[in-house]
């Protein structure tokens, strides 16, 4: 790789966009195939979705583990320059002969950091943290559990406050640089990898189940930050109106998935991660009763045995039933769901204490579009593309999980390669 003196340019054999579990894992085989390559996320840290997570399904390990390696594997990586809060701006050139100019975003924060967390502690700006959801909220300046690279941020609107000067000051290691400017940088790279990945579908345009105007009606990605220990309750699953504990929660399938006024496509790990969160209730509330309403269940492949270990459990009920309206009990804010038989017809009532949307995947495409006039079906996933040689990796290309996302973004490397061989 070779890296200007001031570092405004780089030239690589691949420019991986998307520092999610897809990037990092193409970044680093392409690196142990020989090849140079320039990992780029738009967010302070790695990780993507995948260090939002308590837990994989179907083994219901923590994410810790995996990421842990592969950051190991990057930090150490001579073939692999990761640039973190970098946007993409502009690619001119052709298969084999890209021309990238990206635009690295300030992080007022130098490289002296030890995160020792001082600056934080004495930090007096809180703001809602979009990490969590807006569930709780978060300090000016911040890092992440397991953050890669493992050094503080400052948040850029709150910079300028004369309340931060006090966060500037507890700073034993002069690690604030609040001058520093966007800086432009041009990569030259043969192959490009696009690893953007995903994000939940917007509950709030379901008019029907109550997301944002009922308070105990949250998405399954919210669900998943209550479980974590270092999500906004550290762990514990309670309900948001009242921190109350959960006796009976209910699960709705294909909340706007699989309906055209919606999202017309199965993500096809909804069902699993119910699942999983099923399980989570069940270990801190052995006595709860958990509700999943569904349309039918996709558990495909080795996710069926997990499916046969949840179906097995005394407390976990499956209703076939797309759930149609929910109202809230007054006084009690308990929930109402209503549901619809999908083979009958008939419609059923059920009050619980929570209710869970299992909201779909949408790739991040809809929105930052990939360069180039790359080829994308009707939903904003890339296809493959023998024109703009740009290769899609994991949610890109369409709703898997985890592990095939890895496998996905290995496979993505062997196909930039050979798009460079070829051009």
């Amino acid at each position: 790789m070779e890296i200007s003196e001031n570092g405004d340019r780089i030239t690589a054999d691949l420019l991986v966009v998307g520092g999610g579990i897809s990037g990092m894992t193409a970044a680093i085989e392409a690196s142990e195939l020989g090849k140079d390559a320039v990992l780029v996320e738009k967010e302070p840290f790695l990780g993507g979705r995948v260090a939002r997570l308590n837990q994989y399904f179907p083994k219901l390990c923590p994410p810790i583990c995996g990421l842990e390696i592969n950051y190991r594997r990057l930090r150490f990586n001579e073939r692999v320059k990761v640039m973190t809060l970098t946007t993409v701006e502009e690619v001119s050139g052709k298969r084999g002969d890209y021309e990238v100019k990206l635009t690295v975003h300030p992080r007022f924060i130098n490289d002296n950091c030890t995160a020792c967390e001082e600056c934080e502690k004495v930090c007096e700006i809180e703001v809602s943290d979009d990490y969590n959801f807006g569930m709780n909220t978060r300090k000016a300046v911040y890092i992440r559990q397991m953050a890669y690279p493992p050094i503080y941020v400052a948040d850029p609107d709150y910079v300028k406050d004369p309340k931060f000067k006090a966060c500037v000051d507890a700073c034993k290691y002069d690690a604030f640089d609040l001058d520093m400017q966007p800086r432009t940088v041009t990569v030259k790279a043969k192959g490009i990898i696009w690893a953007t990945g995903w994000k939940p579908y917007d509950a709030s345009k379901i008019d029907n189940l109550g997301f944002g105007k009922y308070e105990n009606v949250i998405t399954n990605v919210m669900m998943e930050r209550l479980a974590s220990v270092d999500g906004p309750t550290e762990g514990k699953i309670t309900r948001p109106s009242d921190n109350g504990a959960i006796t009976k929660i209910g699960f709705a399938q294909c909340a706007g998935s699989r309906d055209e006024n919606h999202l017309p496509y199965c993500s096809g790990v909804c069902c699993a991660a119910s699942m999983k969160h099923a399980l989570y209730v069940r270990e801190q509330y052995p006595e709860a009763e958990i509700h999943i309403f569904y349309i039918d269940v996709r558990t495909p492949g080795r996710l069926e045995d997990f499916y046969n270990r949840v179906d097995e459990d005394e407390k976990i009920f499956f209703h076939r039933g797309k759930a149609a309206e929910v109202r809230e009990v007054p006084g009690s804010k308990n929930l109402i769901v209503a549901a619809e038989n999908t083979l009958t017809g008939e419609i059923s009532e059920m009050e619980v204490d929570m209710l869970v949307l299992a909201t779909g995947m949408v790739p991040n495409t809809t929105d930052d579009k990939p360069p180039l006039d790359t080829q994308m079906d009707d939903w904003g996933f890339l296809l493959p593309d023998p024109i703009s040689g740009i290769v899609g990796a994991g949610v890109a290309c369409r709703p898997v999980e985890v592990a095939a996302c890895v496998q996905d973004a290995t496979g993505s490397v062997l196909k930039a390669i050979q798009a460079e061989e070829r051009s």
